[in-house]
């Protein structure tokens, strides 16, 4: 019964006890766990969340959300409303107010020109920016002086919490990443893995897909904190392995993403030296659906090119295969107390959670019967349907090396076969699959395949940026440097109005209708096959203390406050 109210539960881990500190650096080192590997310390060239966190405990953003999900000031004094003039009457304008006296881990001053230069750096015309939705609308940035910036959007922004704000928009240093504007940014080997930076660890070495070793930030702006004088971050391996080395055998101190089965994670906690904490964000398994032509003789020009796949445009197909997959299945397999089925886009917070769509059913024979009236029919007898021009409906099903995925590969490759839809397995490296790098052809924003499965979250609670990443021109290609959040390059004219409507929208309830409007007309149209409603499960050696869940931004969000618990 422990273990399964961890995973029910919000768990926010133990509190931190009082005057936990004596001074910066006394507790030693505390060792994390990645089984995905940082690729890369810059999340505006990486949508990887392993990316993203890792990178989170270097450089901040102005603001970020706690544990709770509330909009939390993070280096400004306070969240700029309309009520204390942070934000514009006609809403559209954000003034920030920095904190004074902020130092860089080098020792310069924090100011205004670097959230500027940040800005500039992401919107760049010829760069490519993995957060640029972030910056939608935003049509200038003005330093008003050394500590006050000011962001204009072009239409009123009702919600203008993006630029800025959150573990995947950061504030890297102007001084550091001057000369890596635009197509230069992916060749700032240096500046990209070791970033300087605001928050309580600084970069001692980084050594990709592997380790990062990092010390306690000597000018971090609180002076008791960090308590640990170093953190090695280790990555690889795979989550069975992650979870063993924190709660069976103490060899680390953090594991991070648990995708594990339920049955697992309780024995693991036999071991004793460490306990799982869980909660319930916006995080979903899902399967993107490539609206391009997928064939390898094409370049990588005509590759990225929305324009229609041979049959996974068709609603009669999208549809049969999601018909035929048996979501209660996978949720018990893989993720039980931990997983919930799911027909969204956005399954959280519950605001913008659509109850329009059913999926919890499974239906081969109601799948089989919607292929034949569209026309995809076995007319050789192997068992394969083809489509009206004759195209076999085999496809690439591709995902990250993972036991639980895999599992899900095999059972819906299996259903698939039953409906005459041919599936060929793929699986890449974690850490390659996430890791953003321009050069390979295996990353998921590449997306060389038909299908491809992963999960992916958000920061905060209101789904608006997130949302922006369906835009038709936020399709990844070689122009951008292959980053872009429209994996799928689902490109829909409504959708897109839509978007533009919600921008402007003020008013909890209007938002959460327009939001909704949008999942479903993703959903409807094929951007994706939502899964599983997944929980965040990690865990945490039972002499960490400070240790608090947060499923609405980075996981690494207060690990400033992080100390080792004294026998």
């Amino acid at each position: 019964m422990k273990t399964k109210a961890l995973l029910l539960g919000a768990i926010a881990g133990m509190a931190m006890a009082p005057a936990a500190f004596a001074e910066r650096g006394s507790d030693g080192t505390v060792s994390i766990l990645y089984w995905q590997a940082p690729s890369i310390l810059n999340p505006f060239l990486s949508g990887g969340t392993k990316d993203v966190e890792s990178s989170s405990i270097i450089i901040e953003p102005l603001a970020r959300y706690d544990e709770a999900g509330t909009l939390t000031p993070w280096l400004v004094d306070e969240i700029p409303t309309v009520e204390n003039g942070g934000v514009s009457e006609d809403l559209k304008s954000i003034t920030w107010k920095i904190t004074p006296g902020i130092l860089w881990s080098d020792g310069t001053p924090f100011t205004a020109n670097d959230v500027k230069f940040t800005a500039d750096y992401c919107m760049h015309p010829e760069g490519g920016c993995a957060q640029v939705t972030k910056f939608e609308g935003v049509t200038s940035i003005e330093v008003v002086d050394d500590l006050t910036v000011k962001v204009t959007f072009a239409e009123p922004t009702p919600f203008p919490y993006g630029p800025f704000v959150g573990g995947e928009s950061p504030i890297i240093q102007a001084a550091q990443f001057k000369d890596c504007m635009g197509a230069k940014a992916p060749e700032c080997t240096q500046q990209n893995f070791n970033p300087i930076g605001t928050g309580p660890f600084v970069v001692d070495e980084f050594k990709p897909n592997d380790v990062i070793t990092l010390s306690a930030n000597p000018n971090f702006r609180h002076p008791d904190k960090p308590a640990f004088a170093k953190v090695l971050f280790k990555g690889g391996g795979d989550a069975t392995a992650a979870g063993r080395a924190v709660m069976e055998t103490g060899e680390f101190d953090y594991a991070w993403n648990l995708q594990l089965a339920p049955d697992v994670i309780a024995n693991m906690e036999k071991g004793g030296k460490g306990v799982p904490v869980a909660g319930f964000g916006p995080l979903m398994e899902r399967m993107e659906l490539n609206h391009t032509n997928p064939d390898p003789a094409l370049g990588p020009d005509e590759r990225s090119v929305v324009r229609p796949h041979p049959f996974l445009d068709d609603p009669a197909v999208y549809k049969a295969m999601s018909l035929a997959i048996d979501r209660p299945l996978l949720v018990e397999v893989g993720y039980g107390q931990a997983g919930k089925v799911t027909c969204n886009y956005v399954p959280a917070p519950e605001a913008f959670n659509s109850t329009s769509m059913k999926c919890d059913v499974q239906d081969i024979e109601g799948a089989k019967a919607m292929l034949e009236e569209a026309g995809y029919k076995d007319t050789n007898g192997d068992g394969i349907r083809e489509t009206p021009a004759g195209v076999p409906m085999k496809i690439l099903y591709q995902t990250s090396t993972n036991a639980v995925r895999q599992d899900f590969q095999a059972l819906i490759k299996q259903w698939w076969s039953e409906i005459g839809i041919d599936a060929e397995l793929r699986n890449v490296n974690a850490s390659v699959f996430f890791g953003g790098d321009p050069g390979s052809p295996d990353t998921f924003q590449k997306f060389y395949a038909d299908v491809e499965m992963y999960a992916n979250t958000f920061n905060g609670t209101d789904p608006q940026a997130y949302l922006g990443n369906l835009l038709c021109d936020k399709a990844p290609s070689p122009a951008s440097q292959w980053q872009g959040e429209n994996i799928s390059r689902f490109c829909n004219e409504e959708y897109d109005a839509l978007y533009k409507e919600l921008t402007k929208t003020a008013g909890a309830e209007a938002r959460s209708e327009i939001g909704k409007r949008l999942n479903d007309l993703a959903i409807e149209n094929g951007a994706m096959i939502p899964l599983v409603h997944r929980g965040r499960l990690s865990a945490h050696a039972n002499s960490l203390g400070g240790v608090i869940l947060n499923v609405w931004d980075s996981e690494l969000w207060n690990v400033a406050d992080w100390y080792r618990i004294k026998e």
